[in-house]
């Protein structure tokens, strides 16, 4: 066992230990930024992106030669303009809002390393070497140096203590422990802790006590530095969406190659063995010229096929959600992070100022009667040295040992002024506290001219460790049972409180009274107001699982789990610990953690959190993790979601892609909310595309096997295109958040973005469109059509119905008025099923949207969008301004009140009919 001596002794005299001068470099860097452009280009990583400029140099090929060698207009040129446009905004908007946020989280690390700490330095006076305390830079601190630590002190690096006198020290950026007792001594050193009671961490904060201690790591060799080091080493982990879009645009590529294909072997098969060649004429320049023609339209469906519109789809949803989760406290600093919100099947939290308060709390109490109570409030009020301040934000908070600042804010919050208590008394004699006692025993004297009753002008005041304080006691007040005290005792620490006990005694004719044991309290970090419902909401509702992380003791930690709701009372206690965990090999850590018993590590170290996350991830779980502390930094991000809280460390707000503002877990839950829902509004807005792609595939195919141009023109494809991607994207991502997606289980991660039912969906409304449009367009090659009016007498009906497959034509072209019709048509179809993709997995109708309105319904928040509302107009009006003024441009003219009124009304169905089907199903479900 460690000798007790002096420090001074021992250096000087001894000779046994160095204390260095010198330059230290005792640094953490912050993480090295990417210069802005190379930032830029990680963008065009993306496979949809890249897919998209593969199109864009193909759509500039093709406008360029049917420019300059087909003679065509420069109006062809806004093909390849539209498509970089798209590209230009899918690649920038993401760009500048991760550039904002990462502003607002650099990390001011050189002034905080230039604070001045206290270290013994040797020097040379009158030709003697002496040792005094030295002021130096906190970057200057090098190992083998003696650092002297006092309240209030951050600790420069990692040690160990030397000399100790009652040390308490915040260590909850580590372990989640604010009140660690350390000691210098081993008879003082306690079996249990995460780390060993005579090692100090750099970060940490002294709360209360002197010490003088070793140092022994410095930079980023402290557990700090590691911590830093660990979360630079960036995140490999691909999110969820990332993955699902990867697929989407694989199969999007190849199904369009293929098609481009079949487009043109079908035109070359047309060509030689059939009308296409009629003249029978096989010359070289001819069928070059045909063939060449055949790729351009190939390249033009590929051109149309790929969705340009939904990288800026994912990118506009993800910007939208940032900035409105903002308004509901959580802070994104990572779009990605938005939506992958949404996909978290784990979520692995940390217990102190997630879970809990991080504020010492009074929750129950046991006081002996009316006068106990008495002595005890002015107990609290004198025999401490804490005091209630106020923050920057006017907030009453604690200074100096944590637990008499609970005590101070208890009275406090019960109206009694502590101050005016501290006034009628002057300190005398005592016994401060110590860990060796665990307990302070102080006697007070009142001031002259101060009038108080007898027994309270000379009083002797004792706190401490409940058993120690009742062992010293002689009576107990009220005549209460020791044995009542005991069970009390028990029960508050069954709980996980910290207990203290009050004993109090006067003094009269010179003699003191017997020390009478007045009361206990029990003290507690406790658990947010909100957390319980908001894990019942993760854990029953959105199937999200919940593990908890934390450096406390396993019977600190298992209450926890039991007041939040997590573990059931009558739960078997969770029994693993950091060292368990550390020493498990990976087999058996695996196995650990796919059962679904598994919900808490205690006494948990920073390697074991993230050493959990890249576990679950292999498993195949999305891992969110939530933190505040610095050695919540490398799980932060490691995980596909890290989670810092707003008043956290800002190591860990550096490594996190969310930062919860209120450090409220049910934020948590409105994040979920918003990524389900903005997933939700991807999948709605591919509905949309795709469905209008198979169509608009569709017919340039039919027309490549049958030698019908296509009735769609370059411009009018392009206005398809701004539709069907930039309108509808904006539409569909400006729909809100919906609670209902808080029902539904964690989607799996290897899943196709595009499920069975879209799947289904898609190709049957594509193909019914197209087959209503070869109808509508064979229509037309059959007959004149002067007004709208006209495609409902019956001899046009039955022509519609018989020669909707009749492939052949009647006259060589189709008039501007006629193309205006079916171009409006087309149109008008993709309009209407709009609003059918955005009720698309809801339990909403328009009949019931506009049926809340006017009864003020509150459903109608989450399911009506005035901005969606805005933008289908826009479409609407859009087309109008189009038909009516394009007119060269786009091949139209212009059509009356009335032919729109018609081509309103004959469209519709496509949104009543499915309507009326939503309407009949969510009544019958309901």
């Amino acid at each position: 066992m460690r000798k007790r001596r002096s420090f001074l002794h021992q250096c000087l005299y001894d000779n046994s230990e160095q204390v260095t001068n010198g330059k230290g470099k005792n640094l953490i860097p912050p993480p090295e930024r990417e210069s802005l452009w190379k930032a830029y280009l990680e963008k065009f990583k993306d496979p949809l992106i890249i897919v998209l400029l593969v199109v864009f140099f193909f759509s500039v090929i093709v406008s360029l030669y049917e420019v300059f060698y087909m003679g065509q207009g420069k109006n062809i040129l806004f093909e390849p303009i539209g498509i970089l446009s798209a590209l230009l905004l899918a690649t920038g908007v993401g760009f500048i809002f991760e550039v904002k946020a990462e502003r607002e989280f650099e990390v001011l690390n050189t002034v905080k390393d230039r604070r001045p700490i206290k270290v013994f330095r040797r020097f040379m006076e009158n030709g003697k070497e002496k040792i005094r305390i030295r002021e130096v830079k906190k970057h200057d601190v090098c190992i083998g140096d003696y650092v002297y630590l006092e309240n209030g002190d951050e600790i420069p690096a990692d040690g160990y203590l030397d000399e100790t006198n009652s040390f308490i020290v915040d260590e909850s950026n580590f372990t989640g422990e604010p009140y660690a007792l350390k000691s210098a001594y081993e008879e003082e050193f306690e079996k249990e802790t995460t780390f060993p009671t005579n090692m100090v961490l750099r970060g940490s904060t002294v709360i209360g006590g002197t010490a003088i201690f070793h140092v022994d790591k410095i930079g980023m060799d402290t557990i700090e530095g590691k911590g830093v080091a660990k979360t630079q080493e960036g995140r490999e982990v691909e999110t969820p969406l990332n993955q699902q879009l990867d697929k989407l645009g694989s199969m999007m590529s190849k199904l369009s190659f293929i098609i481009a294909i079949l487009i043109v072997i079908g035109r070359m098969v047309y060509f030689f063995f059939f009308d296409g060649n009629a003249a029978n004429n096989h010359s070289w320049l001819e069928i070059a010229e045909f063939a060449l023609g055949s790729i351009m339209l190939a390249v033009t469906l590929i051109v149309v096929a790929v969705p340009e519109g939904l990288p800026m789809s994912v990118t506009v949803s993800l910007a939208l959600s940032m900035r409105r989760m903002l308004k509901e406290n959580n802070l994104v600093r990572k779009l990605h992070a938005c939506e992958t919100m949404g996909a978290t099947t784990v979520i692995c939290t940390d217990k102190t100022g997630t879970l809990t308060q991080n504020k010492m709390t009074v929750v129950d109490y046991d006081f002996y009667g009316e006068d106990a109570e008495k002595r005890i409030q002015r107990n609290i009020a004198i025999n401490s040295t804490a005091e209630i301040s106020l923050d920057d934000n006017g907030k009453e908070k604690p200074l100096g040992n944590p637990t008499e600042g609970a005590l101070l804010a208890w009275q406090k919050s019960k109206g009694i002024n502590y101050e005016e208590q501290r006034h009628l008394y002057e300190i005398g004699h005592g016994e401060p506290f110590s860990t060796e006692k665990k307990y302070m025993k102080m006697e007070f004297e009142a001031k002259t001219g101060v009038e108080l009753a007898k027994d309270e002008r000379h009083v002797r005041y004792v706190k401490g460790a409940p058993e120690i304080v009742l062992e010293m006691c002689d009576v107990t007040a009220g005549n209460t049972d020791k044995k009542h005290v005991l069970e009390k005792l028990s029960e508050y620490q069954d709980k996980a409180m910290r207990t203290l006990a009050f004993a109090s005694q006067y003094e009269a004719d010179g003699k003191w009274s017997p020390l009478t044991f007045d009361g206990i309290v029990g003290i507690a970090d406790p658990v947010r107001d909100d957390v319980k419902d908001a894990i019942t909401d993760c854990t029953q509702k959105a199937g999200v699982r919940v593990i908890i992380v934390t450096g406390d003791t396993q019977g600190t930690a298992n209450e926890i789990g039991r007041q939040i709701g997590l573990l059931d009372r009558n739960e078997k206690q969770q029994t693993v610990t950091g060292d368990v965990f550390e020493k498990m090999s990976d087999e058996e850590a695996m196995k650990l953690i796919a059962n679904p018993d598994f919900k808490i590590i205690s006494r948990a170290r920073p390697d074991d959190k993230a050493r959990l996350v890249t576990l679950l991830q292999k498993q195949g779980q999305v891992v969110a993790v939530t933190g505040d502390g610095t050695n919540d930094a490398p799980a932060l991000s490691k995980a596909q979601v890290g989670l810092s809280m707003g008043d956290g460390t800002s190591r860990a707000k550096e490594a996190s892609d969310i930062t919860i503002l209120d450090n409220s877990f049910s934020s948590i839950v409105r994040a979920i909310i918003w990524g389900r829902s903005l997933y939700l509004n991807i999948q709605r807005f591919i509905l949309f595309q795709m469905t209008i792609n198979i169509c608009a595939c569709l017919i340039v195919l039919i027309g490549a096997f049958t030698g019908l141009d296509s009735p769609l023109n370059v411009t009018q494809m392009l206005w398809v295109n701004l539709i069907m991607d930039t309108f509808a994207a904006m539409a569909l991502s400006s729909l809100p958040a919906n609670k209902r997606v808080l029902n539904d289980k964690p989607r799996d991660p290897n899943s196709h973005i595009i499920n069975k039912g879209m799947g289904t969906q898609i190709v049957g409304v594509g193909i019914l469109f197209f087959v209503i449009l070869v109808g509508m367009w064979q229509l037309l090659w059959h007959c004149d059509i002067h007004e709208v009016s006209e495609l409902f007498k019956s001899e046009k009906l039955t022509l519609f119905a018989t020669g909707i497959f009749d492939l052949s034509k009647t006259k060589q072209h189709l008039s501007p008025y006629e193309l205006s019709v079916f171009f409006t048509f087309f149109v008008l179809l993709q309009f209407w099923n709009l609003f059918n993709a955005k009720y698309f997995k809801t339990s909403r109708s328009l009949i019931q949207d506009i049926c809340g309105v006017f009864k003020k319904d509150e459903e109608v928040k989450t399911s009506f969008s005035p901005s969606f509302i805005y933008i289908a107009l826009v479409i609407l009006v859009g087309q109008i301004i189009i038909v009516t003024f394009g007119r060269e441009m786009f091949s139209v003219s212009p059509l009356s009140l009335r032919d729109w009124g018609w081509l309103l009304l004959i469209t519709s169905p496509v949104l009543i009919i499915a309507d009326i089907k939503r309407f009949i199903i969510n009544r019958i479900k309901t």
